[in-house]
């Protein structure tokens, strides 16, 4: 049974929240005129129970991604050239931004938007999260020995992240890779992430406190795992496949 959330702590998501941008009503996610768009998750808020519970997956989604975008949307509203970029080409243009309120501005919603876009499909509630392709499943062998090892060194490098952030499973240079990225950064951000950060991503977990802690409390590594029974393998694959070419 989990530990009831202590008002203290109720207070500190609340904030985490605020940060984010607070909620928007289902109305304005895709309100005319605007560049980024909050997107529908592909399944109910309650569909990856009981690996991430329902209201997690509702604040996370419709308050924290929510908010990202509407500060993406009015950082955007200054520059029509960069508005003008897709989501994708605007992670690797954000290192050439000159102005450095706007940089941030971008670096810090276009990334929170971009990671969470990417995070929920790589989701699915555990009777379709199924299993990596022959492909993925070899280069995971080759890269890390094995799946176990895998998920070891992958889990080290989300539990071992201090504060918020994220870590990634990529492809570079024709290789697998497990890396971790502070915040909002990701490793498309070209300029901005260390070298052996930047690939193309094919499995991304948040471990920022809003994306666990409602149930699991301080136990990140109990999320961690727990989040193995919703992988999507078929989407790991197909962005695998993809990266190879």
């Amino acid at each position: 049974m989990s530990t009831p959330l202590s008002r203290r702590r109720f207070n500190q998501l609340a904030a985490f929240t605020a940060l984010a941008g607070g909620a928007l009503p289902r109305s304005a996610r895709a309100a005319e005129g605007k560049v980024a768009t909050l997107p529908d998750l592909p399944y109910a808020f309650d569909a990856l129970a009981p690996a991430i519970d329902a209201q997690t997956m509702e604040i996370h989604h419709d308050k924290h991604h929510a908010g990202y975008v509407a500060k993406l949307n009015d950082a955007l509203a200054a520059d029509s050239e960069l508005a003008a970029r897709s989501l994708d080409d605007l992670m690797a243009a954000i290192s050439g931004i000159a102005d450095g309120k706007l940089k941030t501005a971008v670096r810090n919603n276009g990334g929170g938007h971009w990671n969470h876009t990417f995070f929920w499909e790589t989701m699915a509630p555990a009777a379709k999260s199924g299993q990596p392709g022959d492909k993925l499943a070899k280069a995971i062998d080759s890269a890390f020995g094995s799946m176990d090892e895998f998920k070891t060194t992958f889990g080290e490098a989300a539990g071992s992240r201090f504060g918020s952030g994220w870590a990634w499973l990529i492809a570079k240079d024709g290789k697998l890779a497990v890396v971790s990225t502070p915040n909002q950064d990701n490793p498309r951000m070209t300029g901005i992430v260390e070298p052996d950060e930047l690939g193309t991503p094919i499995l991304g977990i948040d471990v920022w406190e809003h994306a666990y802690y409602l149930k699991y409390q301080n136990r990140r590594a109990d999320y961690v795992t727990a989040w193995w029974n919703i992988v999507n393998w078929d989407t790991a694959t197909q962005r695998y496949e993809a990266a190879m070419g």
